[in-house]
């Protein structure tokens, strides 16, 4: 079981002292949290993409590279990479190379985000944003495990013998989580290939996402790569940690009644009926344990700690406290109550062994330049010579 945090870098002014974070200083205190969790022995940092204020990782490999330098054993992730406004082809590149940097510590989520204005600053169409996610992670899936591709879909140019570089670590792609919460198909594609299905287990009743996550299980066995209860499931979470349950509450409090998204509501009623989590540790790994008896066994468990304008020294306290006081309980007592047969989440070492057992994994050397930035028909010294690529011809 994973337990790690998200981001999506939002910045919020602080309701007690009133101070508005820059964002250069955000920029900076979100590495500092990566760093944080890291040093307690978290499992998962993942960032959230956007393109407006108030938020600021816009260019999560950018974020993510910098920190893997940073950091020793976290596996960095995304929450979410958008597979709708993104051209495949450069998240295809982006993420083998951070891969590469980050030495295999290294996975992705994807999806269609919810921030509406995005798609046309990209040049898209919202009104075809879930054709547009699943095509797009198609080709994206097929550039991360093909030398040479020939694509033709509807929402971009064709592509005629491309080589996406790098090629993934190890000729293993990152694995892949699919984020969604409101869509059945996203949930029929991450069962197609075999990949992790996360639902954002945040701003909606308890248990309200458990239909799609039981979809998905029961499409992961339809298509063969294990019973319902070995698909792969990662939930979102939000907490507040203190080590006396009425701090807890006293000093989130005003965070949350004064956050736009939760202006209105009142923060009892909301810690009643949704997932929220706000106590002491004890109090969160209840009430963490009852998403395992709802969902059933699940690999990976995320929370969001840091938003919503709290100051970066309490964000560090409570990736502290979650990672030494309720992080080893929860692994515990999960694993204790988990039924055999169920995996853990694939990470980079345990690909490679499924994918080449004791064997060398392959490591793709490319053919000399043949005087024209191409390096011909076969890119690699050990591609298939069944595989040619056609490039495009000037006329």
């Amino acid at each position: 079981m994973q337990f790690g945090i998200f981001t999506v870098g939002d910045i919020a002014p602080d309701p007690v002292t009133g101070y508005t974070q820059s964002e250069a200083e955000r920029i900076s205190n979100v590495v500092r949290v990566a760093q944080r969790a890291d040093e307690v022995g978290l499992d998962v940092f993942a960032l959230g993409e956007h393109h407006n204020p108030p938020f600021v990782p816009s260019s999560p490999t950018t974020l993510l590279a910098h920190i893997a330098a940073l950091t020793e054993r976290i596996i960095l992730s995304t929450s979410v990479t958008l597979m709708t406004t993104n051209d495949p082809v450069k998240i295809a590149e982006d993420y083998a190379m951070l891969q590469h940097v980050a030495k295999g510590r290294l996975d992705l989520m994807v999806g269609r985000g919810n921030t509406v204005p995005v798609y046309p600053w990209f040049g898209k169409d919202i009104r075809k944003g879930v054709a547009l996610a699943l095509e797009n992670y198609n080709l994206l899936h097929r550039l991360w495990r093909e030398d040479v591709v020939d694509w033709e879909g509807t929402f971009r140019t064709p592509l005629q013998g491309f080589t996406s570089t790098p090629r993934p670590l190890d000729d293993v792609p990152p694995f892949v989580w699919h984020g969604s919460i409101r869509t059945p198909e996203v949930a029929e594609q991450a069962a197609y290939y075999g990949n992790g299905y996360f639902a954002n287990h945040i701003l909606a009743p308890n248990l309200h996402f458990k239909p799609l996550v039981d979809f998905y299980r029961a499409r992961f066995e339809h298509y063969g790569h294990g019973t319902k209860e070995q698909a792969i499931v990662g939930l979102g979470g939000q907490a507040f940690i203190a080590r006396r349950s009425q701090d807890a509450v006293n000093t989130f409090r005003p965070y949350f009644e004064e956050y736009p998204v939760f202006r209105g509501s009142s923060l009892d009623d909301y810690m009643t009926r949704t997932p929220l989590s706000v106590g002491s540790p004890q109090e969160v790994i209840d009430k963490t344990l009852t998403f395992q008896e709802g969902f059933g066994d699940y690999q990976r468990q995320l929370f969001a700690l840091d938003g919503m304008g709290l100051p970066v020294e309490m964000a560090l306290e409570q990736v502290e406290l979650l990672g030494t006081e309720v992080v080893p309980v929860l692994r515990k007592e999960m694993a204790g109550r988990r039924a055999p047969g169920v995996p853990d989440a694939p990470v980079h070492s345990t690909r490679v062994t499924e994918k080449y057992g004791d064997a060398e994994p392959r490591q793709p050397r490319p053919n000399p330049n043949r005087g024209d930035n191409l390096s011909g028909a076969s890119p690699y010294q050990d591609s298939d010579p069944a595989v040619e690529a056609h490039f495009p011809s000037a006329v």
